[in-house]
């Protein structure tokens, strides 16, 4: 396995541009992990980011967008199967505008590795598929694995498995226990845990694997075969409920984060957006994520837009009136997509079919 410093100085002849995957279930961790490993590489790499995204709001790279990060968001469906078709002209773009050294791919929770995998093969030689690497929340990982086949196909199909926020577990025996589970899902697979907060992680560890996964048909074939691949499965594994509250929305901090706090974990997996909060009596626009509970806040100082926040879980057609109360959301405001199916304010559309968009940064 090459390092980094080593593709800088001597730039290993490798044909294309390296490509990174990172996939994983929602609140994973995945973008804090990349955001991290990209700040730490060393000076004259240059590593762009491809971002695919739940829903039609781009987040996430706002915080990229703060720390001069080249990421390119495509959103409103998953690039494993609905959007695979812009797959190549974002990769040509990126190559074509930034020259990189490497680009990392980072899924939405949804997607299946194999047919990314196959799809990324067929770049070659403008690129090359060199690491699948899996990001696993290890105090919401059990849940997940019980409910998603996703979780498990992510979990199965890796090069390297990442045990993020570990030290979260709320001891050793129940990691002891998630390590177990994982290593029946995948026993052949190295498990590292990351570090810290950020899930920081050594890009000499995930860059310069040079996979062999998924380089013929039939390995695909057979990943694939366990299940019926349905094109729309973003939509059926998650709910999501999206909103624009306009640019008079502000709230307290505490009461925000008590807001997020009050709704049922078991429910809403996963919440984030960009939204003014007073802090100490100071307005803030801050970037939150809340899994599980737990809400993290981001101040951004560069963000010129409209509060918007997206949430994710099951059920959200029960607890549509919940959520809009709790965060103080107009209902006007509000695009449910149950399913499949989109409801804006009650009234019925399919937007969720939607075509996906892609933006550069």
């Amino acid at each position: 396995m090459s390092s980094v410093t080593e593709e800088v100085a001597v730039k290993e002849p490798i044909v294309g541009t390296p490509v990174t995957v990172f996939t994983g279930y929602l609140g994973a961790g995945k973008t804090s992990i990349i955001l991290s490993l990209i700040r730490n590489l060393p000076a004259g790499y240059k590593c762009v980011w491809l971002k695919n995204e739940f829903g039609d709001m781009e987040v996430d790279s706002e915080m990229a967008k703060e720390s001069n990060i080249a990421v390119k968001e495509i959103v409103n469906g998953c690039l494993c199967c609905v959007l695979v078709g812009q797959l190549g002209n974002a990769l040509e773009e990126l190559i074509q505008t930034q020259n990189p050294d490497r680009i990392i791919i980072e899924t939405s929770g949804s997607a299946y590795p194999a047919p990314l995998a196959w799809e990324l093969r067929k770049y070659k030689p403008m690129i090359h598929l060199d690491g699948i690497i899996t990001v696993i929340d290890a105090v919401n990982f059990p849940g997940y694995d019980d409910k998603s086949y996703t979780a498990k196909e992510q979990c199965k199909y890796t090069d390297l498995i990442l045990i993020n926020k570990h030290e979260l577990s709320p001891d050793e025996r129940t990691l002891d226990k998630l390590l177990d589970d994982v290593h029946e899902l995948n026993p052949e697979t190295p498990k590292v845990r990351t570090k810290g907060p950020k899930g920081e992680v050594s890009a000499d560890l995930v860059f310069g694997i040079d996979t062999k996964l998924f380089s013929d048909a039939g390995e695909v074939q057979l990943a694939m075969s366990q299940h019926q691949h349905d094109s729309d499965h973003q939509a059926l594994e998650v709910d999501l409920l999206q909103a624009k509250p306009g640019a008079d929305y502000i709230m307290e901090q505490s009461e925000f984060e008590e807001a997020l706090r009050s709704l049922p974990t078991e429910s809403v997996f996963r919440s984030k957006g960009i939204v003014p909060l007073i802090c100490d009596g100071v307005q803030k626009t801050m970037l939150f994520n809340c899994v599980a509970g737990r809400v993290t806040l981001d101040e951004i100082f560069n963000y010129k837009g409209a509060p918007k926040m997206i949430l994710m879980g099951e059920e959200f057609f029960r607890l549509k009136k919940k959520i809009i109360a709790a965060l103080k959301l107009p209902a006007e405001c509000v695009k449910l997509t149950v399913r499949g199916t989109c409801q804006v304010d009650g009234c019925k559309d399919d937007h969720s079919h939607g075509h996906g968009h892609g933006h550069s940064h």
